[in-house]
């Protein structure tokens, strides 16, 4: 589920639709969750679907550390690649703003963490020289993902959490040990999925 302070916008005519915040999101906060809602989709199910459901999977869906396809119910699917993002995935279920978001901006991930199967090109971003999105970048930039969740995590007692309620009972005692500082945060590495190691 998406933080409900956010909609659906048409950014330009290069992007498309994209997730804009629609008042001011504190950096700590939780702007998605695993839900009820959510499908998940084994790769076996995937394999056996029609090819115009596979293209709407390769289109909105992320693979969890299982390489299961998660497709989200809500706009959740409409979050836009960033090689600088305001959000980022944590290995409880759930996504911490990075930093905080202010009305109007758009809420954005970095792809490379949501186990793509193959490269992207991306578009062209102000200040970054990258272009390409790599399945494997999880495992190049977990080290400053993880400093910025930790640094995001120290804010998260001190933010409003509206999301808090639909986090699954498995999760809340960890991520509640990781914002108090009695429990070191798990990586991020720990959400990918390695075809080799399938």
């Amino acid at each position: 589920m998406l933080h409900p302070h956010t909609e659906i916008r048409f950014i330009n005519d290069s992007i498309g639709y994209g997730v804009v915040a629609t008042a001011r999101i504190p950096k700590g906060t939780i702007t998605w969750s695993l839900d009820k809602l959510d499908q998940i989709i084994s790769p076996d199910q995937v394999r056996n679907m029609e090819r115009t459901y596979q293209e709407v999977l390769d289109k909105y869906a992320f693979r969890d550390k299982n390489g299961n396809f998660v497709l989200c119910w809500d706009n959740s699917r409409f979050i836009n690649h960033s090689f600088r993002p305001n959000c980022l995935p944590t290995p409880y279920d759930l996504e911490l703003a990075v930093r905080d978001i202010l009305p109007g901006e758009e809420l954005t991930d970095h792809y490379g963490a949501l186990n793509l199967i193959t490269p992207f090109r991306a578009l062209p971003e102000p200040g970054v020289r990258r272009r390409v999105v790599y399945p494997h970048d999880i495992v190049r930039h977990h080290r400053d993902w993880d400093r910025q969740l930790e640094d995001a995590f120290r804010n998260f007692n001190s933010v409003d959490q509206p999301l808090w309620p639909i986090i699954e009972e498995s999760q809340r005692e960890r991520v509640a040990g990781v914002a108090a500082g009695e429990r070191k945060m798990d990586s991020c590495l720990d959400t990918w999925f390695s075809e080799v190691a399938a």
